[in-house]
């Protein structure tokens, strides 16, 4: 059954009343991620999940539920605290959390300061040095994570450590862009803003330094089928929590396993590598600590699916990849400056 965006906001937001408001914490909700801007009508996906975001009071949040059915729409839920939120500029300057006061997502502000925030927030979002700044944000965050890549972690981790960092190079075009940095579908997103903008040349050097470039749709495939037995052997053992353990239940299957195929369906194979690949990881973040044996069973198609899909045989060609994407850097800044210049929604 279809359901429309604006149906699963009104799920989303009976669900904060029966649940998150009851907390003592509790400070108000917001809806975060690929719903904000969608119109009421639109069809939500079923490898689509809605993001709310519920404010706690203090400088910690608790650990986030993440992923769960509410009359029957997949719900991403995540704690936040107000301290995060509290001082509007820091809030304009981070590229993770402007968008989601860009509009009106106030779900329930018990307190006003959410809908303050946002009437701070809206107005200047799309100001150019703001903009700037977010697209600094970004590049930060690919520079500083990928410097703090630690090679005494176990390759999983590390592969975990290298392919985010990485896939954030294609967030900076689209905060650029005043585009919604994505996760799961950054790729096919980044590829649309570089087309739009007359940097297309710079899409294939995106997939190169994920090392999927030249990979074909039936090694995409066959990769996937085997993710899926490894993901579906993870659900029923998995029970050390992660901050992604949610993305590792039978839920979380249309996202993380159905949406990769989606993805090989349309012709986008090489666009479904990065989340093939990290949940490939995360599953074995999670079978190394709760089944060792199971773990060493499916390594071998871990292994398998990274050397095919990304080039990389081990630490040191992550090392080296580190440093190409590194190289990269300032190229991929000069094509956002660009975009941040001819981006007609930029204001002075």
């Amino acid at each position: 059954m279809n359901v429309r965006v604006g149906e699963a906001r009104a799920a989303a937001a009976r669900w904060v009343a029966a649940h998150a408001r009851t907390r003592p914490d509790y400070r108000g909700a917001y809806f975060s991620g690929s719903t904000v801007g969608r119109p009421n009508d639109a069809v939500l996906p079923a490898s689509s999940d809605v993001d709310v975001v519920v404010v706690t009071e203090g400088d910690e949040a608790p650990a986030k539920p993440g992923k769960l059915r509410h009359e029957g729409v997949l719900l991403e839920i995540t704690y936040a605290p107000w301290a995060e939120l509290s001082d509007p500029d820091t809030v304009l300057g981070s590229y993770h959390l402007a968008g989601s006061f860009r509009r009106d997502t106030v779900i329930d502000d018990p307190t006003g300061r959410l809908r303050a925030l946002y009437a701070y927030v809206a107005p200047r979002f799309a100001e150019r040095n703001r903009v700037r700044l977010r697209c600094l944000d970004a590049r930060h965050r690919v520079e500083n994570r990928l410097a703090a890549l630690d090679t005494s972690q176990p390759f999983h981790t590390q592969v975990m450590a290298w392919l985010f960092p990485t896939g954030v190079t294609t967030h900076v075009p689209l905060v650029a862009a005043l585009r919604n940095p994505t996760v799961r579908l950054r790729y096919p997103a980044a590829r649309e803003v570089l087309t739009a903008y007359g940097h297309q040349e710079l899409y294939p050097e995106l997939l190169a330094l994920l090392g999927c470039e030249g990979v074909r749709a039936r090694q995409t495939g066959r990769h996937l089928a085997e993710l899926t037995r490894t993901f579906d052997a993870t659900v029923p053992v998995a029970r050390t929590p992660f901050f992604f353990s949610s993305d590792l239940t039978e839920r979380a299957r249309p996202i993380a396993v159905d949406g990769s195929r989606e993805l090989i369906d349309r012709g986008e194979h090489r666009e479904a590598v990065f989340w093939i690949v990290a949940t490939f990881a995360r599953c074995h973040t999670v079978l190394a600590v709760d089944d060792p044996a199971l773990h060493a069973e499916r390594l071998p198609a871990f292994l398998d699916a990274v050397v095919e899909l990304t080039g990389i045989t081990g630490t040191p060609d992550l090392l080296a990849r580190r440093e190409e994407v590194l190289r990269f850097v300032p190229r991929l800044w000069t094509v956002t400056e660009a975009i941040l210049a001819a981006n007609p929604d930029i204001g002075p």
